[in-house]
């Protein structure tokens, strides 16, 4: 707690034992009637002492203009207790009011406390090399293009790429990634990531408050500006809502009465009403509920940039994706292999492993796999080998003579040059002697963990999923048959992308996601209804288009942030059908008589702690 809670605290133990002692002393004690006055006087001292600050804060607020919070309701409840001789209800309504209030602004700052440790990736300097001398500086004072010295165990404080050293980096403030990545020179390391084990030399590429880490704090930071229709209904509908109570505590006090004559009864119902009709668990909780889901986000390694988008992910039933990137990772592999008529798969295979094992080339290497698997082998011979740029590689012997690579390359150095088919997919192109031997057709392999978020994004949302892709039929066909899609569109422009995103929103009510890389995807992130952002860190474009930036390009986070936007919808119903619930029930009871001012201080400092206890949740 802070110095402030500390003190308040200290002050509720106090107040606690001079009630108890009060209350006993008066039990025990027959004060005269023409000594009432020094009973009054003892318990308007500890009301004094209990709830000054509130009646203080009551009255300026007044004097601004805002004449229906929860002081002035507690002020007013507790002043007209005293008037009607209700000393001890009086004292105990303020005294709990207090307990609750302290309950609610130490949860307030557990809850900020966890979230400003979930994204507090901040170093607080730089170790900067300058004339050859190294300086510890504020990060913000690093220009572009300087050295920082990073020692092990600590935080990288800039965005930057390691000219010296070598370390195993823990990224899982970052991404929630919690298996430790080796950097040596040459690699990107982003701020907020912490050297575990290595002394690095870091080359600054950009300004500290375009790195990484200032980012997400803004982000975070930022969220609660964007605000849920719940959490806007809330706001509006405690604005009516207490005023509407307050008008009716005044019918209850004095229209009964001036029918009945029992002015004490109806005036005490009234003084319930006020009590019972504060706000404070829906007005504090909800927004909580929302911000603890932001934070417990973020601590995964998702960023939500304001509590609508948690809201509308909640209720999303269609997810459609881009391909590259997001679906498949970017490394081809072999599909098939297609021989000209006069080769055999075997034989094709033979030749193009000849070549390609010449190349480290990602997908040469791929394709010697492939062959290597189905029995290939080099042809015999003394071969050398020449990269021919922009077509692809060309290996000779005494005996052979052949080219691998690209349709240009074969049109170029076939003799049968009109009977080279075009492939579907990316190929690769073989001849040998002058005469066609066939193409291996490759495609971008899907990410291993695909399948599965598909699966669990269709079991928790009972919706579809899609791909819109520029690329090949083929090839998005293959990827979706794959990954477990159940449409896709293909060969798509940008703007037949956002047009296709439009037909797919309109198929049903509930809200579309679209998930991409944020670069090229921008129209449809910013046109969907919550576009997310894979492994877009650092990336103007993705931080500006999208509604939720995804620190790695894990797509198996995305069924977590449903199942986190869910979860925190579910705590923001309870809350408010909770609270709303105890106090019509406590209202209905006070006005048959059933009710007292006991149980008006459950129904207002009760119902908050519970709700914001459960608020609490979220954060997990």
């Amino acid at each position: 707690m802070t110095k402030k809670q500390k003190r308040e605290l200290r002050k509720i133990i106090i107040t606690g034992v001079l009630f108890i002692a009060a209350a006993v002393c008066f039990a025990v004690i027959e004060v005269p009637g023409n000594l009432r006055f020094i009973k009054l006087a003892v318990w308007i001292g500890i009301y004094i002492y209990a709830g000054g600050n509130y009646i203080v804060k009551a009255i300026r607020n007044i004097a601004r203009g805002s004449l229906l919070d929860e002081n002035f309701l507690m002020t007013v409840a507790t002043v007209g207790a005293f008037f009607i001789g209700e000393y001890t209800e009086a004292v105990a309504v303020m005294l709990f009011y207090s307990v609750g209030e302290l309950f609610q602004s130490v949860a307030v700052g557990k809850s900020r406390k966890n979230i400003a440790s979930l994204v507090d990736m901040r170093s607080d300097f730089a170790r900067v090399i300058r004339d050859g001398v190294q300086t510890e500086v504020d990060p913000s004072e690093v220009a572009v293009g300087e050295s920082i010295i990073v020692k092990p165990g600590e935080k990288i404080p800039l965005d930057g790429v390691v000219v010296e050293g070598s370390a195993n980096i823990n990224s899982s403030y970052i991404t929630g990634e919690s298996a430790p990545a080796p950097v040596a020179a040459g690699d990107n390391v982003i701020s907020g990531t912490v050297s575990l084990d290595g002394l690095l030399t870091v080359r600054v590429e950009k300004a500290f408050e375009e790195s990484t880490v200032s980012k997400i704090l803004e982000l975070v930071e930022n969220s609660s500006v964007r605000k849920a229709k719940t959490e806007k209904f809330i706001t509006r509908f405690a604005n009516v809502y207490t005023p509407a109570v307050v008008i009716a505590a005044v019918l209850i006090a004095i229209i009964p009465s001036l029918i009945t004559g029992d002015w004490g009864v109806w005036v005490k119902k009234a003084l319930i009403f006020l009590v019972v009709s504060c706000p404070c668990a829906l007005v504090i909780s909800v927004p909580m509920s929302f911000f603890g889901g932001i934070g417990g986000a973020s601590r995964k390694g998702i960023l939500i940039k304001g509590a609508d988008h948690l809201e509308k992910l909640s209720k999303a039933d269609k997810f459609v994706f881009d391909k590259t990137g997001t679906i498949t990772s970017g490394n081809f592999v072999v599909k098939e292999i297609r021989p000209a008529e006069a080769f055999s798969e075997g034989e094709l295979a033979d030749i193009i492993y000849t070549a390609e094992s010449f190349s480290n080339h990602p997908v040469s290497l791929s394709l010697c796999d492939y062959c290597r698997e189905n029995g290939a082998s080099a042809l015999s011979g003394d071969f050398s080998a020449e990269e021919l740029p922009g077509l692809g590689v060309s290996v000779k012997s005494h005996d052979n003579e052949i080219y691998v690579g690209n349709k240009r390359l074969a049109v170029k150095f076939a003799a049968d040059s009109d009977e080279i088919p075009d492939a579907d997919n990316t190929a690769v192109y073989a001849v040998i002697n002058g005469r066609f031997a066939g193409y291996a057709e490759l495609v971008d392999s899907v990410k291993d963990n695909v399948p599965s978020a598909i699966k669990y994004i269709k079991e928790i949302c009972n919706g579809k999923t899609f791909v819109l892709s520029g690329d090949k039929k083929s090839a998005v066909a293959f990827a979706c048959e794959k990954s477990g899609i159940d449409e896709y569109k293909a060969e798509l422009l940008p703007a037949d992308k956002v047009a296709e995103l439009e037909k797919i929103m309109n198929r049903s009510d509930g809200a579309t996601v679209y998930v991409g890389d944020g670069i090229n995807d921008s129209p449809v992130l910013a046109r969907s209804d919550v576009g997310i952002a894979m492994g877009g860190v650092g990336q103007d474009a993705a931080i500006e288009a999208a509604d939720i930036v995804i620190m790695d390009d894990d797509i198996g986070r995305i069924p977590l942030a449903v199942k986190v936007a869910k979860k925190t919808m579910g705590i923001v119903w309870q809350n408010i059908i909770f609270a709303l619930g105890v106090k019509l029930l406590v209202l209905l009871l006070t006005l048959f008589g059933v009710s007292s001012m006991w149980l008006a201080v459950f129904a207002d400092v009760g119902v908050s702690a519970l709700a914001i206890i459960n608020a609490l949740r979220a954060l997990k």
